[in-house]
């Protein structure tokens, strides 16, 4: 008997191993859904359209490319495949005559029915690829490899002799030989593993795009007054291993407290230095990567002054959302944001919010690349 309750114990001990074993670098399971995360989801669900697009607003007819990227992954944290795979059909079912026709690449915009303005951003595009590797990786569903595939080869079309990625293509089908930081490193993500394509990039980027000394990615290095903007802080934590946390608080070159539309006083980060407005999803950024750096004081406070700026659907019952900003102003640089951007439900706003609260990064999935110690230009 005592030997049969001896064998019982090692083998649960052995089993209570194994499962932490398996569990090994795994996410912790998901929060259960709050008030507040409920109804931005019945908006996210309420703003799909038939053709399974999302407009980037409420009261809008603008659909944005990397808004509906975004929308795709908010749909898998609800494990609510059909809407993401409703989006994903839609580009599927244009590989053909948009994706690959002429100079390649999705339209970064495009009205309710579909209809493109042909300005074919690499960002964007790159944002489509990492929402398909996240449904991959949560279904193992193969339907959507041959976009994928696609979408991998025009990114790789961009990449210039010296590493770095051409911006995309204009509406008249000119390059943008110009090379965002934003969309490169994006690239870099989305494109899986480890080859000379991702060795000339990291070349670029730590050559030309690397400040050694605040230790950050710059995003505009000829234009010192916009040389940083803040989504390369929380993003570049999120993508990277072992970045260094000094991206987070650096940050506080962006803090401003602003009075919302709402009467609100919150407080929150700008997109740049100019700091006349709150970006709402950029500070949902924010708060995901504290929470992914353990600093969850920080997490909660930011996600508590996102709250304050919560206004409800005018359309939908029971949905609520955030506006793209806490009030009008500039957005990175100094063109000004437009009519609306302060008082419409947008989808970028909910879904970092929602990305935080669920401590989902959108980027794990290509994250760990092998990359050797010598091409890791932010450890030296």
């Amino acid at each position: 008997m005592k030997f049969t309750l001896i064998r019982l114990f090692i083998t649960l001990l052995l089993l209570s191993y194994c499962k932490e074993e398996e569990t090994i670098g795994i996410a912790e399971e998901s929060a259960p859904f709050s008030e507040s995360e409920v109804q931005i989801f019945n908006w996210f669900e309420n703003q799909q359209l038939s053709n399974g697009l999302l407009e980037s607003a409420e009261n809008g007819n603008v659909v944005s490319l990397y808004d509906n990227a975004l929308a795709a992954m908010v749909f898998m944290l609800k494990e609510d495949f059909t809407k993401a795979e409703k989006i994903f059909d839609y580009f599927n079912a244009h590989i053909d005559i948009e994706l690959t026709s002429g100079v390649g690449g999705f339209s970064q915009l495009r009205d309710r029915n579909g209809i493109p303005n042909n300005h074919r951003w690499m960002g964007d595009n790159a944002w489509l690829l990492i929402a398909l590797n996240n449904y991959k990786e949560k279904t193992g569903n193969t339907t959507y490899d041959h976009l994928a595939s696609e979408i991998t080869s025009w990114l790789q079309s961009l990449q210039d002799t010296d590493g770095g990625l051409f911006a995309g293509y204009r509406s008249n089908d000119e390059l943008m030989n110009h090379k965002v930081t934003e969309g490169n490193i994006d690239t870099f993500n989305a494109i899986e593993g480890f080859s000379p394509f991702h060795v000339q990039l990291l070349d670029f980027l730590e050559n030309d795009r690397w400040d050694n000394l605040d230790k950050n990615l710059v995003a505009w290095p000829t234009n010192p007054a916009y040389l940083y903007a803040l989504d390369l802080h929380p993003w570049s934590y999120l993508m990277f291993n072992n970045y260094p946390v000094s991206a987070l608080t650096t940050t506080q070159r962006y803090l401003t407290t602003q009075t919302a539309t709402n009467g609100a006083q919150i407080t929150g980060y700008c997109f740049d230095v100019d700091k006349d407005v709150v970006w709402l999803e950029g500070t949902g950024q924010m708060a995901l990567a504290f929470g992914m750096a353990g600093m969850e004081d920080e997490k909660a406070h930011y996600l508590s002054e996102m709250e304050k700026a919560t206004i409800s659907s005018t359309i939908y019952s029971n949905a609520s959302g955030f506006p793209y900003a806490s009030n009008l102003g500039t957005s990175y640089g100094a063109d000004a944001l437009w009519n609306g951007a302060n008082t419409n439900i947008s989808i970028s706003g909910g879904a970092w919010y929602l990305f935080a609260k669920q401590g989902f990064n959108p980027f794990a999935i290509g994250r760990d690349k092998n990359i050797p110690v010598s091409d890791i230009f932010w450890m030296n």
